[in-house]
């Protein structure tokens, strides 16, 4: 009887996570993103119209600590604004779509689902974070990279 508990533990757990990841965009050389004044200092344009706005190309801030998540996206937020300098207003309001990884002792990892908008305006956009995993900031299609 134990065993069998055991096993269905085992089961539920490993169920919930893929063995393969599905993110696309990951570079584990990527170099950590330099800021100043509370802000990252992005230089590069997305190139994939996908970047940030697809769960399987999200944007990669890793490897930190859970706890240093709402600093981070506030940084890269602070690295942008709207396409014709509008003030970023976003808010996290959800999770999802668990991957393997080794960058967290569970063995796996979420993405973070922000709602994003631009002061003035009504239009939303979902983008995905990942900091889990490391890979190239850039700015997604539709935002500007802020002057310094």
């Amino acid at each position: 009887m134990k065993y069998l508990i055991l096993t269905c533990i085992a089961l539920l757990f490993t169920s919930c996570v893929s063995t393969k990841s599905t993110l696309k965009n990951i570079d584990t050389s990527a170099k950590r993103p330099v800021f100043e004044n509370q802000m990252y200092i992005i230089t590069d344009y997305a190139m994939d119209d996908d970047y940030a706005f697809d769960s399987d190309y999200p944007i990669n801030i890793g490897f930190i600590h859970e706890k240093q998540e709402a600093i981070n996206v506030l940084y890269f937020f602070n690295g942008l604004e709207g396409p014709n300098g509008e003030k970023i207003i976003f808010k996290k309001i959800d999770t999802c779509c668990p991957f393997p990884t080794k960058n967290n002792t569970m063995g796996a990892g979420i993405l973070s689902i922000y709602e994003v908008t631009f002061e003035g305006s009504t239009k939303k956009f979902t983008m995905y974070f990942n900091i889990y995993e490391k890979g190239v900031l850039a700015c997604p299609k539709g935002f500007k990279i802020k002057k310094k």
